[in-house]
């Protein structure tokens, strides 16, 4: 599922997306963009989340190890984060397992 970050060539950020997820969940925008660099990282899709636009979610860690649930889409090769926040129980035990399955 990662290839569809191959020709990706950065990230494009709506301002109104940034402020909400600061305002709502306390996630700033590096924050977000680190999560697609650092291993593990488990990368879905998001069909239930938009019928209108091609949209993935991704569970991933980031550089001071927040554990982070953040959907996205992509747009002219840029990486376009709809929203982002710490991930639930759910998603940090689906995670904890990935982890384990990969050491």
């Amino acid at each position: 599922m990662e290839k569809i970050f191959e020709k990706c060539t950065g990230f494009q950020w709506d301002k109104g997306n940034s402020e909400k997820n600061w305002l709502k969940h306390k996630v700033l925008k590096f924050e977000c963009e680190q999560v697609f660099f650092n291993k593990p990282m488990i990368v879905s899709d998001a069909k239930k989340i938009s019928d209108k636009e091609k949209r993935w979610y991704i569970l991933g860690i980031t550089d001071l190890g927040r554990l982070l649930f953040v959907v996205f889409t992509i747009r002219n090769n840029l990486v376009r984060v709809i929203s982002a926040r710490d991930m639930n129980k759910k998603e940090r035990e689906k995670y904890n397992e990935r982890i384990k399955k990969d050491t």
